[in-house]
């Protein structure tokens, strides 16, 4: 196990130290159709109050999502996704004190989530869909998560295939953050992922777990979201529901080769597990 490089996240003033105490990040689908919590949160009051119990259990970010990306999906209208997002992340600003991230490709909701008080964008085309987007983030101060993903969500899951799949998803993520520097965004506002399951199959997302720590070339922090997703179904042949003790077993093996956030729906049983990690790192052979 090699030490995790230390950063301090600048989130619009906020400050993360990631490195030696793992962040989780709280996934908040406001949305009707999303893989697997799809319409428990889609009413404004419901997620909001979602949000204040992830906190509570040891969310050190929530980010919040109007457009479902699972396999397949199509993309929301402009005017839908803001409709979703605004009024929770306007709820949200004076009632957490942790940073908001909207899960959005868009350039104008992530300016107008970023105007309600958002800090982080969270983009899942690593900068690649919308040429505006990274200019939004440095306008507004906002730290930036560029994903790395193979096609988009509607046809991400039609057999990808990579020659070099760790060389790929590096060069991808390596484009991203000369996008984001190009805009404005600053160094220290920048996070890589190597993006679990968008256009990969099941030997791709075990081998991005196996050989994670390669990314730490790119010098950023990292952030994995294995939650819930179809990989754990096809190794364990559990339905979404089931996937809990696969998800913590993807989340100790993503600190355990160099994560420094993880993304989860079930956020206190994720914090119990990077705790126990961590303290394991901190101590000194």
């Amino acid at each position: 196990m090699k030490a995790r490089r230390e950063f301090v996240l600048d989130c619009r003033g906020r400050k993360l130290e990631l490195g030696r105490r793992t962040a989780v990040m709280g996934v908040l689908n406001v949305t009707p159709d999303s893989f697997s919590d799809g319409g428990v949160f889609f009413d404004p009051s419901r997620a909001v109050e979602r949000a204040l119990e992830m906190v509570e259990e040891g969310a050190d970010i929530i980010d919040v999502g109007g457009e479902s990306t699972r396999p397949g999906a199509d993309s929301v209208p402009l005017e839908e996704e803001l409709r979703r997002v605004l009024p929770v992340i306007e709820a949200l600003v004076d009632k957490v004190d942790v940073p908001i991230s909207v899960d959005t490709y868009k350039s104008q909701v992530a300016k107008r989530a970023l105007e309600a008080g958002a800090s982080i964008v969270n983009d899942i085309s690593g900068l690649h869909y919308d040429p505006d987007l990274a200019e939004v983030a440095a306008e507004y101060g906002a730290a930036v998560v560029v994903m790395h993903i193979k096609g988009t969500p509607k046809t991400m899951q039609q057999n990808p295939q990579y020659q070099d799949l760790m060389g790929e998803i590096t060069a991808y993520l390596d484009e991203g953050i000369r996008r984001a520097e190009s805009a404005g965004v600053p160094p220290e506002r920048i996070i890589v992922d190597p993006g679990i399951g968008f256009g990969k199959l099941l030997e791709h997302n075990l081998a991005i777990f196996r050989n994670l720590d390669e990314l730490a070339a790119l010098g950023k922090p990292i952030l994995v979201g294995p939650s819930r997703k179809r990989f754990i179904g096809e190794v364990l042949g559990v339905e979404v529901g089931e996937r809990l003790f696969g998800t913590l077993a993807a989340v100790a093996a993503s600190v355990l080769n160099g994560a420094h956030i993880v993304r989860v729906h079930d956020v206190r049983p994720s914090r119990h597990v990077v705790d126990i990690v961590d303290a394991i790192l901190r101590v000194e052979s």
